[in-house]
């Protein structure tokens, strides 16, 4: 059998005849008509009043964290359980990022600690839909309100999610979103900032094109950054933006697919409730201890079946390291890992590659 990827993109829509009207336009940077074309429909999508691309995910946090006014001396709490990217950007504007730990079932950010974190300094919290699970709206935006701070929503790995039905996104004062290549739709590389405040996006905006004057040619009436999306990387990103229900169903499947496979084997998904619909960027699952994931890992890999472990806890890296422990992420971090997930997988290769899984389990 072939090498079995951890992902791949999945281009069956119009990729190549919207990429090709950009090279036969010469519209091929930041401006040209995709862009504002992807910008609305994703805004329309996921039922929000208006998006603006960027370059990528991380500098769709630091541009939704700059709009917020968030710089130095401030807090921002944020599950220590994370793609490092959501922590990077709150370190980026001079803001400090404080930890939570995070939901044995869901991984995702434990709200019931978010109080005890709030400090003078605080003015925001970031919350993360992990793998594509949504978190526990309710509960976090009734305490943001309560404690007036701002929330905003990292939806890199979520899009298409829902919420008792409300797509993710939708919730927080701000929200971003990743197109990396293995994102659920993609642009190669790219992000989007999203918002119900109109306001907010204008200056996102604004500050995303070198905070470009709209009055004076060539004048830049302050700090300012190149976050600018490609027209060619936005027409990709329309392209699958129009099969998006597809293969969000595709990558449900697949997940259906494992769970019905490992039923009756010690491996633990992500709990998915009934308010929820998990987009399942990545099926991830847990293993009983760090030693059973390394040897599935390694089995998996003697068939040239790609896995991922999943995330290191933030507050572990150097840069952050604190002299303090958080056991559900360590323990979710320690026993977790990635299986194949991409959209064009078939139900014969996920026979094969749990079969292999329950050999390991089997001893």
């Amino acid at each position: 059998m072939n090498k079995i990827p951890v992902y791949k993109p999945c281009f069956f829509g119009n990729e190549k005849k919207y990429v090709n009207e950009c090279l036969d336009s010469t519209w091929i940077s930041s401006k040209g008509s995709f862009v504002n074309d992807f910008e609305n429909k994703f805004a329309s999508y996921i039922e929000v009043n208006k998006a603006t691309t960027v370059s990528n995910g991380t500098v769709a946090l630091h541009l939704a964290l700059k709009v917020l006014g968030i710089g130095y001396g401030d807090e921002v709490i944020v599950p220590t359980f994370t793609y490092i990217a959501s922590v990077n950007a709150i370190a980026m504007t001079g803001a400090k990022p404080i930890f939570v730990d995070s939901i044995k079932d869901s991984w995702n950010l434990d709200f019931t600690q978010i109080e005890k974190m709030i400090s003078s300094r605080t003015k925001a919290v970031m919350v993360v839909h992990l793998y594509g699970l949504p978190c526990s709206m309710d509960e976090i935006v009734k305490i943001c309100k309560e404690k007036n701070l701002f929330l905003i929503e990292d939806a890199a790995e979520a899009f298409g999610s829902v919420y008792k039905g409300n797509k993710v996104g939708t919730f927080g004062d701000i929200a971003t979103f990743s197109f990396f290549g293995n994102k659920t739709i993609t642009t190669g590389e790219g992000g989007m900032v999203v918002s119900n405040n109109i306001k907010l996006i204008e200056r996102a905006a604004y500050l995303k094109s070198q905070s470009v004057s709209k009055s004076r040619e060539y004048w830049h009436d302050e700090l300012g950054y190149n976050y600018r999306m490609t027209n060619i990387s936005a027409a990709i990103g329309l392209a699958q933006l129009e099969k998006a229900d597809t293969i969000i169903r595709k990558k449900r499947q697949l997940a259906i697919w494992y769970m019905s496979e490992l039923k009756n084997f010690p491996i633990f998904f992500q709990k998915e409730s009934p308010s929820v619909i998990n987009s399942y960027w990545m099926v991830s699952v847990l293993m009983t201890d760090k030693e059973i994931r390394n040897k599935v890992r390694n089995s998996l890999n003697k068939y040239y079946i790609e896995t991922r472990p999943l995330f290191f806890p933030a507050h572990t890296m150097p840069q952050f390291r604190i002299n303090k422990t958080f056991p559900v992420a360590e323990f979710i971090s320690e026993r977790g890992m990635n299986l194949p997930s991409y959209p064009e997988l078939k139900y014969e290769e996920i026979k094969y590659i749990c079969s292999i899984i329950k050999s390991v389990l089997k001893g």
